[in-house]
């Protein structure tokens, strides 16, 4: 059953249009970063960034080359839109995106981690094997279908991120309209828009209309019945997040899956009207005829089992971690928590020498952009590296030092309360990305205050 499942033969017409749309989507991506000013502000400017913990190596490469990093992206965006040396040019975009990835949290969103684990699945896909010119010169690749796990497996994935992405939504300060009001109100400047962003129905629809559409749009896109008006339902939403949000290429691409949902014959008349529509009696190719299951079948499941058992367990981790994860951020990332809260807070960092027991407050200003500050001012795990930071900065000075932080966060508007405790030298703690650490101080979130 499951040899079936995966390994039948359907037409590729969604794939190709797919991989087309997707290389243009990346080569935007990739060259916008460049015009917009976001390398500049997020991998050049700063002395360092914050990178994933444990990808300090990451650190020697950061500044003006990042140019010709993305440059080097956008290259191969092209290159996979046409179909050109297609895995090459789609592997070296996954790693230097995922470098990208792991170089910096200050910019950090759920959107990058989702084109990072897609640009590692689209490596796989025989997504070229029409209409590219890797045909043009091997034509032995030419093939007009694709084994069933090349659509299964995107919405397998967006399934999971959509049902997470809803769920995470059912919690007090979502469905109260905390949350959504407080989103709204830093749009209040937008011309036209600005004041009907305000209104209380305007919150009711992006409190609810959110979860109903995250937990609903695949199951309704799958349903011929429901399919158009999930589509169209779709490009509303999408369009309604980009101009609001501005998250980048996530919009329109969430909007290119839906190739996978309609029927081959509506993609092939839309797009691809010169290619042959693959069917088991087809004989048009002879690549498109009937195939037995693969040797590596065994070892394939294995992997795509696997791979999903991770999808699902990645974001349950939060809830094996002590207190609350809009306050700890341990287990927010990778779990598709997308625009849940909102933070702010006020945080100092003190010095002392070991050896004089003098005390110095940092001037954060002097180490951070006005970014980095306001995230170091809300997350723990960043605090921990600055201090790391710190400690390193002043051991080139011949010091030994402790670092301590005064940190005082506020979450979705409530009273702002200490964050850390600021009685513990964060130099010296080590990290654990598996346990919740005991200098973050209790959240007490379900006090009302």
């Amino acid at each position: 059953m499951m040899n079936k499942l995966l390994f039948k033969h359907i037409d590729n017409s969604a794939l190709i249009v797919f991989r087309i749309l997707f290389g243009a989507l990346i080569f935007l991506e990739s060259i916008g970063a460049i015009f917009t000013g976001w390398i500049r502000r997020t991998l050049v400017e700063p002395e360092f960034t914050f990178n994933f913990i444990g990808f300090d190596f990451l650190q020697t490469i950061q500044g003006e080359w990042m140019y010709v990093h993305f440059i080097i992206m956008g290259i191969c965006g092209l290159f996979v839109m046409v179909g050109y040396k297609y895995r090459i040019s789609m592997l070296t975009f996954t790693l230097f995106w995922a470098t990208t990835y792991f170089m910096q949290k200050s910019s950090y969103n759920n959107h990058y981690y989702f084109l990072m684990i897609l640009s590692a699945i689209m490596v796989f896909l025989p997504a070229n094997t029409y209409a590219s010119i890797d045909v043009k010169q091997n034509p032995s690749i030419k093939s007009i279908s694709m084994p069933n796990w090349c659509r299964l497996v995107f919405i397998l994935q967006l399934f999971i991120l959509y049902s997470y992405a809803s769920i995470a939504k059912m919690y007090p300060d979502w469905l109260d309209l905390t949350v959504p009001e407080l989103l709204m109100r830093s749009k209040k400047h937008y011309v036209l828009v600005g004041n009907v962003l305000q209104q209380k129905f305007m919150h009711y629809l992006i409190a609810y209309g959110g979860i109903l559409f995250d937990g609903l749009i695949i199951p309704l896109l799958l349903w011929k019945r429901t399919r158009k008006v999930a589509f169209f339902a779709s490009i509303f939403f999408h369009l309604f997040n980009s101009f609001i949000f501005q998250v980048g290429i996530f919009p329109y691409l969430s909007l290119a899956f839906a190739v996978f949902f309609f029927e081959p014959k509506v993609i092939q008349k839309l797009f691809l009207k010169r290619k042959p529509l693959f069917s088991d009696t087809s004989t048009t190719l002879s690549s498109t005829k009937k195939i037995e299951i693969p040797s590596y079948a065994t070892a394939f499941k294995t992997v795509f089992i696997l791979y999903f058992i991770i999808q699902i367990a990645l974001p349950l981790r939060q809830h094996f971690i002590q207190d609350n994860v809009l306050w700890t951020e341990e287990g927010h990332r990778l779990s598709w928590r997308m625009m849940l809260r909102s933070k702010s807070g006020s945080t100092s960092f003190s010095v002392v020498d070991k050896a004089s027991q003098v005390k110095t407050q940092v001037k954060l200003e002097d180490y951070l952009t006005k970014k980095q500050i306001r995230t170091v001012s809300t997350k723990p795990d960043v605090m921990w590296q600055f201090a790391q930071r710190l400690k390193s900065v002043y051991a080139e000075k011949g010091m030994d030092v402790e670092v301590y932080v005064n940190a005082y966060v506020s979450v979705n508007g409530r009273r702002s309360k200490q964050l850390i405790d600021p009685k513990v030298d964060l130099a010296n703690e080590k990290w654990n990305p598996f346990k919740h650490h005991d200098w973050i101080l209790p959240s007490n979130l379900d006090e009302n205050n």
